[in-house]
């Protein structure tokens, strides 16, 4: 039982590996399906481990690992082979700066949480998650996986690879879907929508799953621009030396 979270994660070191080996012979549907698998492992290899309590440092680490290949590596590969070529060197050190930024959040991510603190707010990540940043790449491959072969064609497509590589290393809030409350807990609701998820992913793959990660990434980005834009007023009316209308009238 103690074995059992790290059998997963070496299992999701195994499909990071797939990934990039079926990238190399252009099977670009199986190498993303990878990607999505591995995505399911890791989520299994946490939850296992509090399930048994077999929690340890040497997990945690060969988690990360496994991670910088699974997340970063193999998308990289991927993303290059698929559509990135045609640009040379353009394209492999775009696949490079996705390698690093998975790399740097992977590596935040473990710092932050050995210095957690109870204030923390659990419920958000820092930065995007590297799964995340993942499937932005694995569900547009998956969605066209018959590759582009124009260089006009693959200058777009940098904006898949750098994208997520500025969000995982910005300090941008990402919700934790574990977290997500549809507020209505004492119901059944939550467990509906996602059975509506299974459904639309079962009857239209290719286009749920693209359209879940780019909604997971499009919604960060709203939110933070629309707590910006609040943020503004407040801080104008702080130079000014005046209150702000939403304080004056706490109660």
């Amino acid at each position: 039982m103690f074995l059992l979270p790290s059998l997963f994660t070496v299992a999701n070191l195994f499909c990071g590996y797939a990934c990039v080996v079926y990238s190399t012979r252009s099977d670009f549907d199986t190498a993303a399906l990878f990607i999505g698998i591995a995505m399911v492992l890791d989520t299994l290899d946490g939850f296992f481990a509090r399930l048994t309590h077999s929690s340890s440092a040497f997990g945690v680490e060969l988690d990360s690992l496994a991670d910088v290949v699974s997340f970063g590596l193999a998308p990289a590969i991927l993303a290059f082979t698929w559509g990135l070529w045609p640009l040379e060197r353009f394209g492999w050190a775009a696949g490079f700066l996705y390698v690093t930024a998975a790399a740097m959040r992977l590596a935040r991510f473990n710092v932050q949480s050995s210095t957690t603190t109870a204030s923390t707010d659990k419920r958000y990540f820092v930065g995007m998650p590297s799964p995340a940043a993942a499937s932005v790449i694995a569900s547009t491959v998956y969605l066209y996986p018959y590759g582009l072969q124009e260089r006009e064609a693959a200058l777009p497509a940098l904006a898949m690879v750098l994208v997520p590589a500025f969000l995982m290393v910005s300090t941008i809030r990402f919700r934790s879907v574990k977290a997500i409350d549809v507020g209505w807990r004492r119901s059944y609701f939550a467990l509906f929508l996602g059975a509506v998820a299974l459904a639309l992913v079962a009857s239209h793959p290719r286009l749920a799953l693209v359209g879940l990660s780019y909604t997971y990434t499009a919604t960060a980005l709203v939110v933070w621009g629309y707590t910006r834009l609040r943020r503004r007023p407040a801080e104008h009316a702080a130079e000014d030396g005046r209150i702000p209308e939403s304080s004056e009238h706490p109660y």
